[in-house]
């Protein structure tokens, strides 16, 4: 169900957490799905081993949850072992704190760095045992347990999350807790997550093969006994390609989030996927509210405002697929490089469309990075196929980005950031009108007065919309629950301000303008 007008779009928390999910693979280094497929596998196994509701819905959750972690650390991780995904994508072929696990680390110590940086990160590894490592792991437990506090989640959710890296044999994170005292939960979706790494990548028998090794160091035996008997038939019946349709309808217990729930965790989400870098803390949340405000300043609807707020929470959803190596580097990047970071555009706009009820969120939020002039990412679109609302989201984090320090320059001055963006403007870039807004959004005086293109007010915007798509008057007057003659008068007057007469130059205005989100005709 999409939101149309003033309604809100209905997600559950299912959809939420998956979609989140979605950009720790990314991390991981994983296909997207691979953390639905654990899901899965856990809790086909805890409904097998009889568990109760709570304990299945504790699990399901948990396995969406447990590593979402995993970019918290990304720039320190990238500063000692090189790129961070590559890094942990190797972590599934070694056990957490075994001999090999540290070995694996020595060998990757200072990747791309010179020799005396690379003995440095290795001597520390040595001298400490891996301490800063561990405390790695502690901060991946801290900030996911704070971001199931925001999501809703109980006192039980985040105890699990603690014990993301503990062991059966008590030689894990955090220190000394053992055996049956790792919740149950925690201990399935450990076991999961190992299998389905393994079975993807080589079978039924590979997967048993690891966790066999595993059993009774960081594995729980009777688990791994459960598994194998267990094992073929849970694997068997795991969907061949993607694992999000089964994901959501798995649910042992579905929950819709209300409108301002749903604003509340796109903002935990928009927080959680700025750790990724310490230069793009409060960015998309800032994005987000600049966005806001210059739709308001540009006279769109409140609804259009909403929408808008919503994209810039998770614009950059993405940046999760890119390692730390690239982003923090201080240097120009290569063409190799910037590639890799315009597929972050393409990450976020698969992330969103899994989840039906965001479509109008995702048609913004994805076009964030396109230009008018044909020379944005990823789709390289022309500026007809950009709606006024992309517009204003592009122009609000070019500005915001400006105003924040990057690993290659200072922070610009407000003054300094205005000027770059008027200069994108002229060049065909960025949209004018979109500009002033957002420049009169961030407390600078705008060229020209703020509101709609041609000065049309919010509900002459809303007219021209439906007239462009080929709506009559009476229709437009039901629409917006207005008097036929009342919309007559807002045409008359919207076809003075913008020079038409037709109502195929008015559709044209409207595209030229970015207002139409889609140019599907009005349904009679």
């Amino acid at each position: 169900m999409t939101a149309t007008g003033g309604s809100s779009p209905v997600v559950t928390v299912a959809e939420l957490v998956g979609m989140l999910s979605l950009s720790a693979d990314l991390g991981l280094g994983q296909p997207q799905g691979h953390l639905a497929r654990s899901s899965l596998i856990a809790l086909r196994l805890a409904e097998r081993m009889g568990l109760s509701t709570a304990d299945r819905e504790t699990t399901y959750y948990l396995a969406l949850l447990a590593w979402v972690g995993c970019t918290a650390d990304s720039h320190e991780t990238a500063g000692r072992f090189g790129d961070d995904i590559t890094l942990r994508q190797g972590v599934y072929d070694v056990e957490i704190g075994s001999p090999a696990m540290l070995g694996y680390l020595l060998r990757r110590a200072g990747s791309g760095a010179g020799v005396q940086r690379r003995v440095r990160v290795t001597g520390e590894l040595l001298a400490t045992a891996g301490r800063t490592v561990r405390e790695a792991l502690v901060a991946h437990c801290q900030v996911t347990g704070q971001l199931a506090d925001r999501l809703g989640f109980d006192i039980r959710m985040r105890e699990c999350l603690s014990q993301t890296f503990a062991r059966w044999d008590g030689r894990g994170t955090p220190a000394g807790v053992r055996g049956e005292a790792i919740s149950l939960p925690t201990r399935i979706v450990c076991l999961a997550d190992l299998v389905e790494v393994h079975h993807r990548r080589g079978g039924t028998r590979a997967a048993l093969d690891v966790i066999r090794s595993r059993r009774g160091t960081s594995l729980d035996p009777a688990l791994v006994d459960e598994f194998e008997q267990w094992g073929e038939e849970i694997l068997d019946s795991l969907p061949a390609e993607t694992s999000w349709a089964a994901l959501i309808d798995a649910d042992p217990a579905p929950h819709t989030l209300s409108a301002a729930a749903l604003d509340a965790g796109l903002e935990a989400l928009a927080d959680f996927v700025d750790l990724k870098s310490p230069f793009f803390a409060g960015h998309s949340r800032g994005v987000a509210d600049l966005a806001a405000t210059a739709t308001r300043c540009a006279g769109l609807p409140a609804a259009e405002v909403d929408l808008v707020r919503r994209a810039g929470l998770v614009h950059d959803l993405g940046r999760s697929g890119v390692p730390n190596t690239i982003w923090d580097k201080p240097g120009a990047l290569t063409d190799v490089e910037r590639e890799r970071v315009e597929l972050h555009a393409y990450y976020t706009d698969r992330m969103l469309r899994r989840v039906p009820a965001l479509g109008d969120v995702a048609a913004i939020a994805t076009l964030t990075h396109e230009r008018l002039d044909g020379t944005g990412y990823h789709r390289a679109l022309p500026a007809i196929a950009i709606p006024m609302t992309a517009r204003l989201l592009a122009a609000a984090d070019c500005y915001h980005a400006m105003t924040e320090p990057r690993p290659h320059r200072p922070a610009h001055t407000a003054d300094e950031a205005a000027r770059q963006l008027r200069h994108e403007a002229r060049v065909g870039a960025l949209d004018p009108a979109a500009v002033e807004a957002v420049l009169a959004g961030a407390g600078h005086r705008p060229r020209r007065a703020a509101g709609g293109p041609a000065g049309l007010t919010p509900r002459e915007v809303e007219v021209l919309v439906l007239v462009a798509r080929a709506a009559s008057t009476r229709q437009i007057a039901r629409e917006l629950r207005i008097a036929p003659r009342t919309a007559g008068n807002h045409i008359e007057r919207i076809y003075t301000k913008i020079g038409a007469s037709t109502r195929a130059a008015a559709a044209l205005f409207a595209m030229q303008h970015g207002l139409l989100r889609t140019l599907e005709p009005h349904d009679p």
